[in-house]
């Protein structure tokens, strides 16, 4: 669940007085006829009209992404992360967090999800449905319920959106690798149970061909993924985000790559995809 200058020209009013000479009755032809008084000048002043203020420039495109790899198979439990590891807007990858906060309310709850709540949960990870995830982020307490699922799943550095922004949540690669292994590493320590875990996994597995780019384009045998991008109304530049696992050389690795700044939603995706390669690799 992820997402362009006028000029007004004024004028100057000016206002004429017309003279107007009378008729001059036969009787009274001899008496001089009167010479019209010069008109007064005005004293008022036409409104000044004001322009507005040029409108700031956009900025420039100034790409950045950081990514972080987690090999599962390799014993670690830290991330190896390159480039530097600062918050960025989530987008939609957002939503495997909300989701997994939804399990965890359910499973409080002693319950199972209700056929409303699956509903919107598959769609919002399958086909990234705004809709759907606006409904789940009102049903896990937006930010402040987020917030508290995080701290059970271990995200340090984590912070939701305000209002109903979901997208505008801020995350980094490390947090997003720990919201993995909650999920996938059945190794490690999760709120989640192993239902929860299955039903985040097969949703992710199941996302729709055009959107399984980022992460996949390490051509690893089997890849569950979630991808985020929003254009930043405020600049015009694009946030490009994709979390996943890949199996790759028989090795299971957790990635996130996180980017910004970039110019169009192309360029972002293909900064992301070259980071994924490169760091897997």
């Amino acid at each position: 669940m992820s997402s362009y200058p006028r000029r007004t020209a004024g004028v100057l009013l000016a206002s004429v007085t017309a003279l107007l000479a009378a008729g001059i009755p036969a009787a009274s032809a001899a008496t001089p006829t009167p010479k019209p008084s010069a008109p007064k000048p005005s004293t008022s002043k036409a409104p000044a009209s004001k322009a507005p203020a040029p409108k700031a420039p956009a900025p420039a495109p100034d790409p950045h992404a950081t990514v972080a790899v987690l090999d599962l198979d390799a014993g670690g439990t830290a991330p190896v992360v390159q480039g530097e590891d600062r918050a960025y807007d989530t987008a939609s990858i957002v939503k495997v967090d909300i989701l997994a906060a939804l399990l965890l309310k359910a499973q409080d709850e002693h319950r199972g999800l209700t056929d409303e709540e699956r509903g919107h949960a598959e769609p919002m990870i399958r086909r990234s449905d705004n809709a759907s995830a606006d409904a789940l982020w009102k049903e896990i307490g937006r930010a402040p319920g987020l917030a508290a699922a995080n701290k059970r799943l271990g995200l340090t550095s984590t912070t939701g959106g305000p209002d109903g922004r979901w997208g505008l949540t801020r995350t980094t690669a490390s947090d997003q690798i720990r919201l993995l292994r909650a999920v996938f590493d059945d190794s490690a320590a999760s709120p989640l149970t192993s239902g929860s875990r299955a039903y985040v996994r097969t949703l992710m597995s199941e996302v729709l061909p055009e959107q399984s780019w980022g992460v996949s384009a390490v051509n690893a045998a089997g890849t569950e993924l979630k991808n985020g991008w929003l254009q930043r109304s405020t600049t015009g530049l694009w946030d490009v985000n994709s979390i996943g696992e890949v199996t790759l050389g028989g090795h299971r690795c957790l990635v996130a790559v996180l980017s910004d700044g970039s110019a169009s939603m192309d360029d972002g995706v293909s900064l992301v995809e070259h980071t994924a390669r490169t760091a897997v690799a």
